[in-house]
């Protein structure tokens, strides 16, 4: 199946189900250009994972999403992107069985066991008048979640205590504690609720563009067909899932991403399937010696990727106005669970917290009849809200390349999650994904530091383009914090 894409609209050839829509808003929010002859897509690949909402076309049009903006980077005068004669733009394919793969997991471990997920207390509890979620694989959120409910981490003895206490109480206890906790509520319920409605009030992506200057770094860069984002630095201080997500997407078509964690953070359930293609090291930024190495970085990176929350770096001397001043032609792309507006954009949150919060899991319960809260097949909002950001930091090259132009760009997972749940799978669901084979994963075996692994099959292609991760999986802290 194809789809002509014409500027920022998709006109639809064939019946993709709702690709076009989800692709349509995603190509909006990147502001692109309405005279730019787009890239040709076809979509291959059948089936789609079981859920209420199109889980399988919204993780499709994600990755074409940013995979087209990589193909869209010879659009334009050949001169401007280090071509030959007229400017041939490649033709695109996402195959979404492979993509629904790559939105649950990407790896597959050879001879060992990956780490589980979940923290043990982790996960959904029934409360006095409802549900609620505890997220605790961070040892200061467990912690806080303890001492709000007074019981030892026995998930028996979490599971009587929060039987006892009403969800919206809870959830704001363990808020006020510094944890992470989401109450269940419907989608009409976070329609009506204030963040709810500051979140349906906010764009896709949050963008501003400004003067870079001419002494913006990376004025000499030139996108190479063959590896696009080449010469490329991107600077990685994002945590879990969907920053990840979008920096390893940059790898894998040339970029040098190099992550940057605190002393003693791990992730041991997420870092194998995430730091595919990087550098991983550490500093202490609450110390003087930490943030001038990361000042360093910064002056020397063409884009930065955060999750901090909106006080964060600035408490640290890293304000954005710093940040320019260091760097006055860096793409600044960053992300934060509820939105930049209303009572809860400074609150921690995470893929499932969200999936409660908007209403997502509500919506499984009772399409499933289960009585409890179905999730989606996966973390999709992390993983969906990782490729717009790495669209969007591409996009943000091509301005700075063509017009001189510097950006800041903003997401949310709440309102990724606003776009999913704009459509409901339809009664006559497409065919369910077919079980995974050996002719699903890539031939490679990937030596990484937790033993080899596996990878499923590249999703997205681009023609004339190799997609392809120099570095394996490396465990964090194996990099020492300097540019390679």
């Amino acid at each position: 199946m194809s789809l002509a894409v014409s500027g920022r609209a998709i006109a639809l050839a064939d019946d993709t189900g709702f690709v076009k829509p989800y692709l349509n808003e995603m190509r909006c929010a990147l502001d692109a250009s309405s005279t730019a002859t787009p890239p040709e897509l076809t979509l291959s690949g059948h089936g789609a994972l079981p859920c209420v909402f199109p889980y399988t076309d919204f993780a499709t049009a994600a990755i074409a999403n940013a995979t087209l903006a990589v193909a869209g980077l010879s659009a334009g005068p050949a001169a401007d992107f280090g071509l030959d004669g007229a400017s041939s733009l490649p033709a695109v394919n996402v195959d979404r069985r492979l993509a629904s793969f790559w939105f649950q997991t990407s790896l597959r471990a050879q001879g060992w066991t990956s780490p589980p997920i979940w923290d043990p207390i982790a996960g959904d509890y029934r409360t006095s008048d409802g549900w609620i979620r505890l997220h605790t694989n961070a040892p200061h959120h467990r912690a806080a979640a303890l001492k709000v409910l007074g019981v030892p981490a026995e998930r028996e003895a979490v599971t009587r205590k929060v039987a006892s206490w009403q969800a919206d109480a809870l959830e704001t206890a363990v808020i006020v504690e510094g944890g992470c906790a989401a109450a269940m509520r419907s989608m009409t319920q976070w329609d009506a609720h204030p963040q709810g409605m500051a979140v349906a009030g906010e764009p896709l992506l949050h963008w501003e563009t400004f003067d870079a200057g001419v002494q913006a770094r990376g004025r000499d860069w030139q996108p190479m067909r063959e590896r696009p984002l080449s010469g490329i630095r991107v600077l990685d201080l994002t945590r879990i899932l969907a920053g990840p997500t979008a920096t390893r997407f940059l790898a894998g078509f040339g970029a040098q991403v190099l992550r940057i964690d605190p002393p003693g953070w791990d992730e041991p359930g997420t870092v194998p399937e995430v730091v595919l293609g990087k550098r991983c090291a550490r500093l202490d930024l609450k110390h003087d010696d930490g943030r001038t190495v990361l000042e360093a970085l910064l002056r020397e990176a063409d884009v930065l990727v955060h999750g901090y929350r909106p006080d964060a770096l600035e408490r640290l001397g890293l304000g954005k106005a710093r940040r320019r001043e260091l760097n006055p032609g860096l793409i600044d792309v960053s992300l934060d669970a509820y939105g930049w507006n209303g009572p809860w954009q400074a609150r921690r949150g995470f893929d499932s917290l969200v999936q409660m919060s908007a209403g997502i899991a509500d919506a499984g319960m009772h399409a499933g009849g289960t009585g409890r809260p179905v999730p989606l097949p996966g973390q999709g909002i992390d993983y969906a809200t990782g490729y717009l950001m790495a669209a969007a930091a591409i996009h943000a090259l091509k301005r700075r390349q063509t017009q001189r132009q510097g950006a800041t760009v903003r997401a949310s997972l709440a309102r990724t999650a606003r776009l999913l749940v704009a459509h409901r799978t339809p009664p006559a669901a497409p065919s369910p994904l077919a079980p995974e084979t050996a002719h699903d994963l890539s031939a490679r075996i990937e030596d990484t530091s937790w033993g080899p692994v596996r990878r499923v099959a590249t999703p997205m292609s681009i023609e004339g383009t190799s997609v392809d991760w120099a570095l394996p999986a490396l465990a964090l802290g194996t990099a020492t914090p300097r540019w390679a």
